[in-house]
């Protein structure tokens, strides 16, 4: 099997060389870029599996460079993973809201970088399986909780659990896609459409009742303290 291929985009040539050694030591293949352009054009001639992108970045910025990789066909389904001085920066929730899988705040642990990069490649491993294999109609399953999209149907260890529309179709996106961190606007725009009124009460007021719908599996949904809400990863 081929090494999967990271594309790390900083202009901190010391930054740069500690991710591109620490990603190297867990087997992946490293290409580096110090500026979004170097970074566009690499990713153009040859798709990543997945790109470190730094939001500060001189010329044109992270945020603009990710746009463009979502733009393109080649790159549109590739993850991302924001770079950030501050972790409740509005780049992130800006960035996440365009389209990242995720995000490491600087200064951050290798090991908190190499382990988000194998959380990214591994849930775009497991969402390419559902959507190739997966019957139309199969539950999505996570631990004890199904859900059953095509009947509107969720049980919790077997047994029948009512919601709202709004609630199941929010329930939904967390849940296929375990462990992305999804920013409140981008949840109201992925369950209720863009013209649908963005308001960081209207989201933590569905996300309260669907926890307390779901008992003790309500702390599967993990709050994000500035930015979102993600469904943890579970085993």
């Amino acid at each position: 099997m081929s090494r999967a291929r990271i594309l790390v985009v900083e202009d901190d040539p010391d930054i740069r060389e500690l991710m591109a050694h620490w990603l190297g030591r867990e087997g992946y293949e490293v290409v580096q870029a110090a500026t979004a352009e170097a970074g566009l054009a690499s990713a153009a001639a040859s798709p990543p599996d997945l790109v470190v992108l730094d939001v500060m970045l001189p010329g044109m910025d992270g945020l603009e460079a990710l746009r463009r990789l979502k733009a393109e066909p080649t790159t549109a389904r590739t993850p991302v993973l924001m770079a950030s001085a501050r972790g409740e920066d509005p780049d992130v929730v800006a960035g996440l809201e365009l389209g990242a899988d995720d995000y490491v705040t600087k200064p951050f642990s290798p090991r908190v970088l190499v382990a988000r990069v194998r959380a990214a490649l591994r849930r775009r491993a497991e969402s390419s399986a559902t959507h190739a294999d997966a019957p139309a109609d199969a539950p999505l399953e996570r631990g004890d909780i199904a859900l059953h999209a095509t009947r509107h149907e969720l049980r919790v260890a077997g047994a029948p659990v009512e919601l709202t529309a709004t609630e199941f179709a929010l329930l939904e996106l967390l849940m296929r896609e375990p462990g992305r961190v999804f920013s409140r606007a981008r949840i109201i725009d992925a369950v209720r459409g863009g013209d649908y009124p963005v308001t960081d009460r209207a989201v933590d007021v569905h996300v309260l009742a669907l926890r307390k719908k779901l008992g003790a599996r309500g702390e599967f949904i993990e709050t994000v303290r500035g930015v979102g809400y993600r469904f943890r990863e579970v085993c």
